[in-house]
């Protein structure tokens, strides 16, 4: 009996997302801007860590990076920042 002809897996291929994001930090204060350079819009947040216990540790607001757009995003500690990171959120076309 012959074989039934099943059409082969399409691997679903992601689209290229993400912003490129430059994070600085001087002292206290962190700096990261992040270059979307594609389609899909970004939603991207600063989150920083202090090195003190007692000093707190903050998160951005969001900010929506679309095609093509570059945005800059601020925060800082009190004293020392221990660890500096950048998160994203695919918001869609």
């Amino acid at each position: 009996m012959p074989h039934a002809r099943v059409a082969g897996a399409r691997s679903a291929v992601a689209a290229p997302f993400g912003a490129e994001c430059r994070i600085a930090v001087r002292g206290s204060h962190a700096v990261a801007h992040c270059h979307n350079p594609y389609v899909q819009t970004d939603r991207v947040r600063l989150h920083i860590e202090c090195e003190r216990w007692w000093d707190l540790d903050t998160d951005s607001a969001p900010a929506d990076t679309g095609p093509a757009e570059t945005v800059r995003l601020t925060g800082r500690c009190w004293k020392e920042v221990r660890a500096v990171w950048v998160s994203h959120q695919n918001r869609g076309s």
